[in-house]
Protein backbone atom coordinates (compact mmCIF):
# COMPACT_ATOMS: atom_id res chain seq x y z
CA UNK A 1 0.00 0.00 0.00
CA UNK A 2 1.81 3.50 -1.17
CA UNK A 3 1.59 6.26 0.94
CA UNK A 4 -0.60 7.95 -0.22
CA UNK A 5 -3.03 4.86 0.89
CA UNK A 6 -1.55 4.22 4.13
CA UNK A 7 -2.50 8.31 5.03
CA UNK A 8 -6.21 8.06 3.72
CA UNK A 9 -6.70 4.79 5.86
CA UNK A 10 -5.17 6.58 8.94
CA UNK A 11 -7.08 9.65 8.47
CA UNK A 12 -10.39 7.40 8.10
CA UNK A 13 -9.59 5.21 11.26
CA UNK A 14 -9.43 8.80 13.37
CA UNK A 15 -12.80 9.95 12.24
CA UNK A 16 -14.27 6.66 13.09
CA UNK A 17 -12.44 6.78 16.87
CA UNK A 18 -13.26 10.40 17.10
CA UNK A 19 -17.29 9.75 16.60
CA UNK A 20 -16.96 6.48 19.24
CA UNK A 21 -15.23 9.33 21.62
CA UNK A 22 -18.45 11.52 21.42
CA UNK A 23 -20.51 8.20 22.00
CA UNK A 24 -18.13 7.40 25.04
CA UNK A 25 -18.38 10.59 26.02
CA UNK A 26 -22.10 10.35 26.22
CA UNK A 27 -21.85 7.18 28.06
CA UNK A 28 -19.68 9.27 30.81
CA UNK A 29 -22.48 11.09 31.81
CA UNK A 30 -24.41 11.67 35.18
CA UNK A 31 -27.54 10.03 34.15
CA UNK A 32 -26.76 7.66 31.57
CA UNK A 33 -26.42 5.25 34.23
CA UNK A 34 -30.15 5.75 35.30
CA UNK A 35 -31.26 5.81 31.63
CA UNK A 36 -29.46 2.57 31.11
CA UNK A 37 -31.58 1.01 34.13
CA UNK A 38 -34.96 2.64 32.88
CA UNK A 39 -33.70 0.73 29.45
CA UNK A 40 -33.13 -2.92 31.20
CA UNK A 41 -36.10 -2.44 33.25
CA UNK A 42 -38.54 -1.12 30.79
CA UNK A 43 -37.25 -4.31 28.55
CA UNK A 44 -37.69 -6.80 31.54
CA UNK A 45 -40.89 -5.78 31.97
CA UNK A 46 -42.30 -5.98 28.13
CA UNK A 47 -40.66 -9.10 27.96
CA UNK A 48 -42.57 -10.94 30.66
CA UNK A 49 -45.40 -9.43 30.05
CA UNK A 50 -45.56 -10.26 26.43
CA UNK A 51 -44.82 -14.03 27.56
CA UNK A 52 -47.50 -13.61 30.11
CA UNK A 53 -49.75 -12.35 27.61
CA UNK A 54 -49.50 -13.59 24.15
CA UNK A 55 -49.75 -17.43 24.53
CA UNK A 56 -53.39 -16.43 26.42
CA UNK A 57 -54.36 -14.80 23.42
CA UNK A 58 -53.01 -17.30 20.78
CA UNK A 59 -54.55 -19.92 22.87
CA UNK A 60 -58.69 -18.21 23.12
CA UNK A 61 -58.07 -17.52 19.24
CA UNK A 62 -57.80 -21.15 18.68
CA UNK A 63 -60.58 -22.41 17.15
CA UNK A 64 -62.11 -20.04 16.21
CA UNK A 65 -63.62 -18.92 13.00
CA UNK A 66 -63.58 -15.45 11.10
CA UNK A 67 -61.33 -12.05 12.12
CA UNK A 68 -60.62 -14.31 15.26
CA UNK A 69 -59.01 -16.54 13.01
CA UNK A 70 -56.76 -14.47 11.17
CA UNK A 71 -55.69 -12.68 14.64
CA UNK A 72 -54.35 -15.97 16.22
CA UNK A 73 -52.36 -16.55 12.62
CA UNK A 74 -50.98 -13.15 13.19
CA UNK A 75 -50.19 -13.74 16.61
CA UNK A 76 -48.51 -17.23 15.86
CA UNK A 77 -45.98 -15.26 13.15
CA UNK A 78 -45.09 -11.73 15.32
CA UNK A 79 -45.57 -13.03 18.84
CA UNK A 80 -41.16 -12.97 18.98
CA UNK A 81 -41.60 -9.56 17.86
CA UNK A 82 -44.83 -8.26 20.27
CA UNK A 83 -41.88 -7.69 23.10
CA UNK A 84 -40.51 -4.73 20.94
CA UNK A 85 -43.61 -3.17 19.53
CA UNK A 86 -44.14 -3.05 23.57
CA UNK A 87 -41.24 -1.66 24.50
CA UNK A 88 -41.67 1.09 21.47
CA UNK A 89 -44.51 1.63 23.14
CA UNK A 90 -43.79 2.09 26.36
CA UNK A 91 -40.82 3.43 26.23
CA UNK A 92 -41.76 6.84 24.45
CA UNK A 93 -44.50 7.32 27.30
CA UNK A 94 -41.01 7.32 29.60
CA UNK A 95 -39.90 9.54 27.58
CA UNK A 96 -42.40 11.78 26.86
CA UNK A 97 -42.73 12.56 30.69
CA UNK A 98 -38.79 12.52 31.27
CA UNK A 99 -38.74 15.39 28.58
CA UNK A 100 -41.71 17.31 30.17
CA UNK A 101 -40.27 17.43 34.03
CA UNK A 102 -36.27 16.84 32.65
CA UNK A 103 -33.51 17.88 30.19
CA UNK A 104 -33.82 16.26 26.81
CA UNK A 105 -30.14 14.62 27.35
CA UNK A 106 -31.41 13.03 30.12
CA UNK A 107 -33.45 10.59 28.16
CA UNK A 108 -30.93 10.46 25.19
CA UNK A 109 -29.90 6.88 25.41
CA UNK A 110 -33.78 5.49 26.23
CA UNK A 111 -34.81 7.57 22.69
CA UNK A 112 -31.84 6.26 21.55
CA UNK A 113 -33.19 2.70 22.15
CA UNK A 114 -36.50 3.47 20.96
CA UNK A 115 -35.24 3.77 17.40
CA UNK A 116 -33.43 0.29 17.55
CA UNK A 117 -36.48 -1.36 18.77
CA UNK A 118 -38.81 0.38 15.74
CA UNK A 119 -35.58 -0.56 13.47
CA UNK A 120 -35.42 -4.15 14.66
CA UNK A 121 -38.70 -4.49 14.66
CA UNK A 122 -39.13 -3.90 10.89
CA UNK A 123 -35.94 -5.59 9.65
CA UNK A 124 -37.57 -8.71 11.21
CA UNK A 125 -41.12 -8.77 9.77
CA UNK A 126 -39.41 -8.06 6.44
CA UNK A 127 -36.61 -10.72 6.91
CA UNK A 128 -39.89 -13.03 7.93
CA UNK A 129 -40.81 -12.73 4.33
CA UNK A 130 -37.62 -15.07 3.51
CA UNK A 131 -38.74 -18.62 4.18
CA UNK A 132 -34.57 -20.22 4.25
CA UNK A 133 -33.60 -20.27 7.29
CA UNK A 134 -29.83 -19.32 6.58
CA UNK A 135 -30.28 -16.55 4.34
CA UNK A 136 -33.47 -15.04 6.48
CA UNK A 137 -31.00 -14.76 9.92
CA UNK A 138 -28.11 -13.39 7.24
CA UNK A 139 -30.36 -10.67 5.69
CA UNK A 140 -31.47 -9.99 9.58
CA UNK A 141 -27.80 -9.55 11.31
CA UNK A 142 -26.82 -7.76 8.24
CA UNK A 143 -29.72 -5.20 8.71
CA UNK A 144 -29.23 -4.93 11.90
CA UNK A 145 -25.90 -4.18 11.84
CA UNK A 146 -26.36 -1.42 9.49
CA UNK A 147 -29.14 0.41 11.51
CA UNK A 148 -27.58 0.51 14.25
CA UNK A 149 -25.04 1.93 12.69
CA UNK A 150 -26.75 4.74 11.13
CA UNK A 151 -28.87 5.66 14.15
CA UNK A 152 -25.39 5.53 16.37
CA UNK A 153 -23.85 8.03 14.05
CA UNK A 154 -21.26 5.50 13.02
CA UNK A 155 -21.69 4.22 9.81
CA UNK A 156 -20.72 7.14 7.74
CA UNK A 157 -16.84 6.95 9.42
CA UNK A 158 -17.42 3.18 9.43
CA UNK A 159 -18.12 3.11 5.05
CA UNK A 160 -14.86 5.60 4.89
CA UNK A 161 -12.58 3.35 6.83
CA UNK A 162 -13.60 0.23 4.72
CA UNK A 163 -13.39 2.33 1.35
CA UNK A 164 -9.89 3.11 2.18
CA UNK A 165 -8.61 -0.17 3.07
CA UNK A 166 -7.68 -1.95 -0.32
CA UNK A 167 -7.45 -5.80 -1.75
CA UNK A 168 -4.98 -6.60 -4.53
CA UNK A 169 -6.62 -8.87 -6.55
CA UNK A 170 -5.35 -9.88 -10.33
CA UNK A 171 -3.86 -6.74 -10.22
CA UNK A 172 -7.01 -4.48 -9.46
CA UNK A 173 -7.25 -2.88 -6.27
CA UNK A 174 -10.80 -3.66 -4.71
CA UNK A 175 -12.12 -1.97 -1.33
CA UNK A 176 -13.28 -3.87 1.16
CA UNK A 177 -16.42 -1.50 0.88
CA UNK A 178 -17.23 -2.64 -2.69
CA UNK A 179 -16.52 -6.58 -2.00
CA UNK A 180 -18.97 -6.00 1.04
CA UNK A 181 -21.56 -4.13 -1.62
CA UNK A 182 -21.36 -7.06 -3.77
CA UNK A 183 -22.01 -9.37 -1.29
CA UNK A 184 -25.52 -7.18 0.01
CA UNK A 185 -26.60 -6.46 -3.89
CA UNK A 186 -26.13 -10.49 -4.53
CA UNK A 187 -27.96 -11.25 -1.37
CA UNK A 188 -30.86 -8.49 -2.24
CA UNK A 189 -31.15 -9.83 -5.59
CA UNK A 190 -31.18 -13.24 -4.99
CA UNK A 191 -34.15 -12.90 -2.11
CA UNK A 192 -35.78 -10.60 -4.80
CA UNK A 193 -35.33 -13.54 -7.28
CA UNK A 194 -36.64 -16.02 -5.13
CA UNK A 195 -39.59 -14.43 -4.44
CA UNK A 196 -40.70 -13.65 -7.98
CA UNK A 197 -39.36 -17.25 -9.09
CA UNK A 198 -42.35 -18.73 -6.41
CA UNK A 199 -44.65 -16.11 -7.52
CA UNK A 200 -44.44 -17.21 -11.20
CA UNK A 201 -44.45 -20.54 -10.55
CA UNK A 202 -47.44 -20.60 -8.61
CA UNK A 203 -49.00 -18.66 -11.65
CA UNK A 204 -47.45 -21.24 -13.94
CA UNK A 205 -48.94 -23.50 -11.92
CA UNK A 206 -52.52 -22.73 -12.52
CA UNK A 207 -52.35 -23.00 -15.97
CA UNK A 208 -54.64 -26.36 -16.76
CA UNK A 209 -54.07 -26.16 -20.78
CA UNK A 210 -50.61 -26.72 -19.96
CA UNK A 211 -48.83 -30.25 -19.07
CA UNK A 212 -46.80 -31.30 -15.61
CA UNK A 213 -43.58 -31.80 -18.08
CA UNK A 214 -44.64 -27.97 -19.95
CA UNK A 215 -45.02 -26.53 -16.29
CA UNK A 216 -41.59 -27.80 -15.06
CA UNK A 217 -39.72 -27.19 -17.53
CA UNK A 218 -40.76 -23.10 -17.76
CA UNK A 219 -40.62 -23.24 -14.37
CA UNK A 220 -36.67 -24.17 -14.21
CA UNK A 221 -35.90 -21.04 -17.35
CA UNK A 222 -37.93 -19.07 -15.38
CA UNK A 223 -35.63 -19.39 -12.12
CA UNK A 224 -32.43 -19.71 -14.31
CA UNK A 225 -33.01 -16.67 -15.71
CA UNK A 226 -33.82 -14.61 -12.37
CA UNK A 227 -30.94 -15.76 -10.82
CA UNK A 228 -28.52 -15.50 -13.64
CA UNK A 229 -30.11 -11.56 -14.26
CA UNK A 230 -29.36 -11.14 -10.53
CA UNK A 231 -25.59 -12.06 -10.76
CA UNK A 232 -24.90 -10.14 -13.68
CA UNK A 233 -26.26 -6.85 -11.83
CA UNK A 234 -23.92 -7.77 -9.09
CA UNK A 235 -21.00 -7.75 -11.59
CA UNK A 236 -22.38 -4.61 -12.70
CA UNK A 237 -23.25 -2.74 -9.58
CA UNK A 238 -19.59 -3.30 -8.64
CA UNK A 239 -18.09 -2.14 -11.81
CA UNK A 240 -16.83 -5.68 -13.91
CA UNK A 241 -16.28 -5.95 -16.53
CA UNK A 242 -18.49 -8.22 -17.81
CA UNK A 243 -16.50 -8.70 -21.18
CA UNK A 244 -13.88 -10.83 -18.86
CA UNK A 245 -16.81 -13.39 -18.54
CA UNK A 246 -15.91 -14.85 -22.27
CA UNK A 247 -12.04 -15.55 -20.20
CA UNK A 248 -14.15 -16.79 -17.16
CA UNK A 249 -16.82 -19.44 -18.76
CA UNK A 250 -13.41 -20.92 -20.77
CA UNK A 251 -12.23 -21.54 -17.55
CA UNK A 252 -15.77 -22.54 -16.53
CA UNK A 253 -16.03 -24.86 -19.90
CA UNK A 254 -12.62 -26.20 -19.02
CA UNK A 255 -13.77 -27.30 -14.95
CA UNK A 256 -16.67 -28.85 -16.91
CA UNK A 257 -14.36 -30.81 -18.84
CA UNK A 258 -12.51 -32.19 -16.07
CA UNK A 259 -15.05 -32.79 -12.98
CA UNK A 260 -18.47 -32.32 -13.73
CA UNK A 261 -19.17 -33.85 -16.71
CA UNK A 262 -22.06 -36.34 -14.27
CA UNK A 263 -23.42 -32.91 -13.51
CA UNK A 264 -23.70 -30.90 -16.68
CA UNK A 265 -25.03 -34.60 -18.15
CA UNK A 266 -27.53 -35.21 -15.39
CA UNK A 267 -28.66 -31.08 -16.15
CA UNK A 268 -29.12 -31.94 -20.02
CA UNK A 269 -30.52 -34.60 -19.37
CA UNK A 270 -33.12 -32.93 -16.82
CA UNK A 271 -33.84 -30.52 -20.03
CA UNK A 272 -34.33 -34.06 -22.03
CA UNK A 273 -36.75 -35.99 -20.36
CA UNK A 274 -38.72 -32.45 -20.01
CA UNK A 275 -39.01 -31.45 -23.52
CA UNK A 276 -39.16 -35.63 -24.82
CA UNK A 277 -42.00 -35.67 -22.09
CA UNK A 278 -41.35 -39.57 -21.55
CA UNK A 279 -41.52 -39.30 -17.85
CA UNK A 280 -43.52 -35.97 -15.79
CA UNK A 281 -44.88 -35.55 -12.22
CA UNK A 282 -47.30 -38.19 -11.20
CA UNK A 283 -46.20 -40.99 -13.81
CA UNK A 284 -45.91 -44.62 -12.25
CA UNK A 285 -42.57 -45.90 -13.41
CA UNK A 286 -40.32 -49.00 -12.99
CA UNK A 287 -36.58 -48.61 -12.71
CA UNK A 288 -34.36 -51.44 -11.74
CA UNK A 289 -35.68 -52.72 -8.76
CA UNK A 290 -37.67 -48.85 -7.57
CA UNK A 291 -41.24 -48.62 -8.33
CA UNK A 292 -43.51 -45.50 -7.63
CA UNK A 293 -44.65 -42.57 -8.61
CA UNK A 294 -43.14 -39.47 -10.02
CA UNK A 295 -43.27 -36.42 -7.53
CA UNK A 296 -40.63 -34.12 -8.49
CA UNK A 297 -38.73 -33.60 -11.56
CA UNK A 298 -35.56 -31.48 -10.54
CA UNK A 299 -32.80 -29.92 -12.71
CA UNK A 300 -30.40 -33.16 -11.35
CA UNK A 301 -32.55 -35.44 -10.13
CA UNK A 302 -36.07 -36.89 -9.85
CA UNK A 303 -37.99 -37.98 -7.05
CA UNK A 304 -39.87 -40.91 -7.01
CA UNK A 305 -41.80 -42.21 -3.72
CA UNK A 306 -42.10 -45.73 -3.85
CA UNK A 307 -45.46 -47.46 -2.07
CA UNK A 308 -43.46 -48.12 1.72
CA UNK A 309 -43.31 -44.26 1.24
CA UNK A 310 -39.85 -44.03 0.97
CA UNK A 311 -38.37 -41.35 -1.51
CA UNK A 312 -35.40 -42.20 -3.98
CA UNK A 313 -33.88 -39.37 -5.48
CA UNK A 314 -32.97 -41.04 -8.98
CA UNK A 315 -30.22 -39.03 -11.28
CA UNK A 316 -31.87 -37.51 -14.35
CA UNK A 317 -29.35 -39.66 -16.43
CA UNK A 318 -30.42 -43.31 -15.92
CA UNK A 319 -34.00 -42.42 -17.22
CA UNK A 320 -32.11 -41.87 -20.58
CA UNK A 321 -29.31 -44.44 -20.02
CA UNK A 322 -31.35 -47.10 -18.55
CA UNK A 323 -34.44 -48.96 -18.99
CA UNK A 324 -37.72 -47.10 -17.94
CA UNK A 325 -41.42 -48.53 -17.63
CA UNK A 326 -43.53 -45.76 -17.39
CA UNK A 327 -46.49 -47.36 -16.47
CA UNK A 328 -48.63 -44.25 -17.41
CA UNK A 329 -46.93 -42.91 -20.21
CA UNK A 330 -49.33 -42.43 -23.12
CA UNK A 331 -52.47 -44.17 -21.43
CA UNK A 332 -53.58 -45.27 -17.52
CA UNK A 333 -54.68 -48.51 -18.37
CA UNK A 334 -52.43 -51.24 -17.31
CA UNK A 335 -52.88 -55.12 -17.53
CA UNK A 336 -52.34 -57.27 -14.92
CA UNK A 337 -51.58 -60.95 -14.68
CA UNK A 338 -52.04 -63.80 -11.82
CA UNK A 339 -51.26 -67.77 -12.69
CA UNK A 340 -53.42 -70.05 -10.87
CA UNK A 341 -54.01 -74.39 -11.02
CA UNK A 342 -57.54 -76.22 -10.33
CA UNK A 343 -58.40 -79.50 -10.15
CA UNK A 344 -58.01 -81.98 -13.27
CA UNK A 345 -61.70 -83.57 -11.68
CA UNK A 346 -63.09 -80.08 -12.70
CA UNK A 347 -64.47 -78.57 -16.08
CA UNK A 348 -61.71 -76.09 -17.57
CA UNK A 349 -64.54 -74.36 -20.12
CA UNK A 350 -66.20 -73.64 -16.28
CA UNK A 351 -63.67 -72.52 -14.76
CA UNK A 352 -62.87 -70.04 -17.33
CA UNK A 353 -65.76 -68.35 -17.35
CA UNK A 354 -66.01 -68.06 -13.75
CA UNK A 355 -62.29 -66.81 -13.17
CA UNK A 356 -63.30 -64.16 -15.70
CA UNK A 357 -65.99 -62.88 -14.16
CA UNK A 358 -64.13 -63.17 -10.40
CA UNK A 359 -61.94 -59.87 -10.83
CA UNK A 360 -65.26 -57.84 -11.89
CA UNK A 361 -66.64 -57.78 -8.13
CA UNK A 362 -63.18 -55.84 -7.17
CA UNK A 363 -63.64 -52.06 -7.42
CA UNK A 364 -60.52 -51.15 -9.38
CA UNK A 365 -60.90 -53.65 -12.25
CA UNK A 366 -62.20 -52.14 -14.86
CA UNK A 367 -65.19 -53.79 -17.30
CA UNK A 368 -63.96 -52.33 -20.60
CA UNK A 369 -61.79 -54.67 -21.02
CA UNK A 370 -63.15 -57.25 -19.93
CA UNK A 371 -60.85 -60.03 -17.48
CA UNK A 372 -60.64 -62.96 -19.58
CA UNK A 373 -58.79 -66.67 -18.54
CA UNK A 374 -56.66 -68.93 -20.43
CA UNK A 375 -54.84 -72.28 -19.82
CA UNK A 376 -51.32 -71.95 -20.22
CA UNK A 377 -50.33 -75.51 -19.91
CA UNK A 378 -51.59 -78.61 -18.58
CA UNK A 379 -49.34 -79.39 -15.00
CA UNK A 380 -48.00 -82.47 -13.16
CA UNK A 381 -50.96 -82.15 -10.64
CA UNK A 382 -53.53 -79.14 -12.28
CA UNK A 383 -54.71 -77.26 -15.21
CA UNK A 384 -52.72 -74.11 -14.76
CA UNK A 385 -54.15 -70.58 -16.00
CA UNK A 386 -53.34 -66.88 -16.55
CA UNK A 387 -56.40 -64.65 -15.59
CA UNK A 388 -55.60 -61.12 -17.34
CA UNK A 389 -57.45 -57.54 -15.93
CA UNK A 390 -57.08 -54.11 -16.59
CA UNK A 391 -56.74 -51.16 -14.13
CA UNK A 392 -56.49 -47.56 -14.43
CA UNK A 393 -54.83 -46.47 -11.43
CA UNK A 394 -51.36 -47.82 -11.32
CA UNK A 395 -50.62 -45.04 -8.78
CA UNK A 396 -52.61 -47.03 -6.15
CA UNK A 397 -49.99 -49.72 -6.07
CA UNK A 398 -50.23 -53.44 -8.00
CA UNK A 399 -49.56 -55.76 -5.39
CA UNK A 400 -52.80 -54.78 -3.42
CA UNK A 401 -55.02 -54.99 -6.63
CA UNK A 402 -53.52 -58.15 -7.11
CA UNK A 403 -53.91 -59.70 -3.77
CA UNK A 404 -57.96 -58.80 -3.80
CA UNK A 405 -58.37 -60.20 -6.99
CA UNK A 406 -56.63 -63.37 -5.93
CA UNK A 407 -59.39 -63.67 -2.46
CA UNK A 408 -62.35 -62.86 -5.34
CA UNK A 409 -61.14 -65.45 -7.41
CA UNK A 410 -60.62 -67.70 -4.32
CA UNK A 411 -64.10 -66.85 -2.80
CA UNK A 412 -65.75 -67.52 -6.35
CA UNK A 413 -63.50 -71.11 -6.52
CA UNK A 414 -64.87 -72.36 -3.24
CA UNK A 415 -68.56 -71.06 -3.79
CA UNK A 416 -68.37 -73.63 -6.94
CA UNK A 417 -66.59 -76.65 -5.16
CA UNK A 418 -63.49 -75.90 -7.76
CA UNK A 419 -60.33 -77.49 -5.83
CA UNK A 420 -56.80 -76.17 -6.09
CA UNK A 421 -54.63 -78.84 -5.87
CA UNK A 422 -51.87 -79.94 -3.94
CA UNK A 423 -48.75 -81.73 -5.89
CA UNK A 424 -48.96 -85.17 -5.88
CA UNK A 425 -45.78 -87.47 -6.68
CA UNK A 426 -45.72 -91.12 -6.98
CA UNK A 427 -42.68 -92.74 -5.07
CA UNK A 428 -42.02 -96.80 -6.26
CA UNK A 429 -40.27 -98.73 -3.28
CA UNK A 430 -38.13 -101.24 -4.89
CA UNK A 431 -36.76 -104.23 -2.93
CA UNK A 432 -32.92 -105.63 -3.35
CA UNK A 433 -34.10 -107.93 -6.16
CA UNK A 434 -35.76 -105.15 -7.96
CA UNK A 435 -39.18 -105.89 -7.32
CA UNK A 436 -41.73 -103.20 -6.63
CA UNK A 437 -42.74 -103.55 -3.11
CA UNK A 438 -44.87 -100.48 -2.47
CA UNK A 439 -46.33 -97.33 -4.43
CA UNK A 440 -46.84 -94.40 -2.14
CA UNK A 441 -49.10 -91.32 -3.53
Amino acid sequence: MNPEKNTEVLTSAQELWGELLKFGVRLMQPWTMYQLIIIIALAIFCTALTRAFVPKCTKWCEGKEGIYKHLSTIMLDVHRRVSLAVYTVIALSVVSIMQIITWPSRSFFIGLSIELAVSWLVISIVASLIKMRSLRALATWVGWTIATLQITDLLEPTTHLLDSIYIDLAGDQISILTIINAILTLLALFIVARIVTRVSVRQINKIDDMTPSLKVLFSKIVQISLYTIGFLLCLKVIGFDLGNLAVLSGAIGLGIGFGLQRIVSNLISGIIILLDKSIKPGDVISLNETFGWITHLGSRYASVTTRDGREHLIPNEDFITSQVINWSHSSDFVRLDIFFGVDYDCDPHEVKKLAAAAPLSVDRVVTNPKPVAHIVKFGDSSIDFILRFWIRDPNKGLTNIRGNVYLSLWDTLKENNINIPYPRREITVLGSDGERLQDVK
